[in-house]
């Protein structure tokens, strides 16, 4: 019998169940490892053929009541090539293809995760402390990669270029005839930004990793809502729109100049008092300037509902933002101021509503309406509160407000305020 059948004989016994799982085992720790024959490998709860293999490789006796059989990786090594004139290595890439280099293969990996991660702080927005927050969370929990791994990074520069367009400037050849002004709908955002107008659709890959960033910007945390209405919020809160005809502003007594039919629609509502919702659709549509010089702002449908039954037509107009304010609500406000309207602004005293009043104050040089440490430390005073959640915000036009509420650690919802906000709309 040749050199050759004695060697393919060889290889066919390796193939039998004494050998399956221990060259299983070997080439495992191999790979790992970079092909080092350090150490040992070991069968758990060995069969009959098992132990007798390992005998012959060790020379050592185990008896047939041994629950685990340890192997030195040299000793195989040696066993292989001496029985079969191939080393271990070179057994193994035979019997099923060459090992891979894990070590190899991780520092590859690490390679590319530095670079899209280099990539990606190089963004004018890397300054920008939710930007960085995002990166490194996404880094942190396995996102970027697995996004390295299936040949996805694009993705995250994709991203980038979103958050780049939606926070600021960005390029102005992303201007379109369907756009809003000051706003983006989604499929040309999508469009632009990877040539894709279904990118950004729910579910999409790079939808998440742009939510995932603006949830750190509005410093909700890392979490995206998972319901609709809460991701709508989210993409408005950066000027992005997913439907005009979803994102609303709830108005009462607004009125409005111009001859149009939503400006007729308005009047009317305000002349009896009714409360009113516009779509950012209608105030897209037709030119919609609110005839009030001063429009209070409130945050939750109680007030205005409140100001809707006790003042009815008397009442100052006042905008509610149901949260945070839609891009319905920012283009109906930034019209308005821009025509010589003042904004009296005012929310929660929670976290979240220290971040809308800034924003209102940075984005329409809004007044804050009842904002103050004193407002806060007086209502804290008339009841209980839940406990302040999520990360704190700061209050740039009252520094003192920020500095109580995180002493106090309450929140005050504004209903609790209602009866002084309805005597200065009243006044007014």
């Amino acid at each position: 019998m040749s050199s050759e059948r004695r060697e393919d004989h060889g290889y066919d016994e390796l193939r039998g169940e004494g050998w399956t799982r221990l060259l299983a085992a070997a080439r495992r720790r191999l790979e790992r490892t970079g092909g080092v024959l350090d150490g040992d490998i070991g069968l758990a709860g060995p069969s009959e053929a098992e132990r007798r293999t390992v005998i012959g490789i060790t020379g050592r006796y185990r008896p047939e009541t041994t629950k685990r059989l340890a192997v030195p990786l040299s000793d195989l090594d040696g066993y292989l090539y001496g029985r079969y004139g191939t080393g271990l290595l070179q057994t193994l890439g035979r019997l099923h293809g060459p090992l891979r280099d894990r070590p190899a293969e991780r520092a590859e990996e690490e390679a590319r995760r530095d670079d899209a991660l280099k990539s990606a702080h190089s963004s004018r927005l890397a300054g920008h402390g939710w930007f960085a927050a995002w990166l490194d969370r996404i880094a942190a929990d396995g996102t970027l990669t697995r996004l390295v791994r299936r040949g996805d990074v694009p993705l995250l520069d994709a991203a980038v270029r979103v958050l780049e367009r939606l926070t600021g400037d960005g390029d102005r050849s992303a201007r379109s005839p369907n756009r809003v002004p000051g706003v983006m709908p989604l499929p040309v955002l999508a469009e632009w930004a990877t040539g894709d107008t279904k990118a950004l659709v729910p579910g999409a890959p790079l939808e998440q990793l742009v939510l995932r960033a603006l949830a750190h910007r509005t410093g909700g945390g890392p979490e995206v809502p998972r319901d609709r209405g809460g991701r709508r919020a989210l993409w408005e809160s950066a000027g992005a729109i997913a439907d005009d005809l979803a994102s609303q502003v709830l108005v009462l007594n607004i009125g409005a100049r111009g001859d149009t039919v939503v400006c007729d629609w308005l009047r009317d509502a305000a002349g009896f008092g009714i409360p009113f919702r516009l779509t950012l659709h209608q105030l897209a549509t037709d030119p919609v300037v609110p005839a009030a010089r001063t429009i209070f702002v409130c945050e939750n449908p109680a007030v205005l509902r409140a100001a809707a039954g006790e003042l009815q037509d008397t009442a100052a107009a006042l905008v509610c933002t149901e949260g945070v304010p839609s891009a319905a609500c920012h283009k109906l406000l930034g019209d308005a101021v821009r025509a010589g309207a003042r904004l009296r602004w005012r929310a929660d005293f929670d976290w979240a509503g220290l971040r809308i009043t800034a924003d209102a104050v940075a984005r329409h040089g809004a007044d804050p309406w009842r904002m103050t440490a004193a407002d806060y430390t007086a209502a804290l005073g008339e009841g209980g509160s839940t406990p302040l959640a999520g990360p704190p915000a700061a209050s740039p036009w009252d520094p003192g407000l920020a500095l109580a509420m995180e002493a106090s650690g309450g929140t005050v919802m504004e209903e609790r305020l209602l009866p002084a906000l309805l005597s200065d709309i009243n006044r007014a």
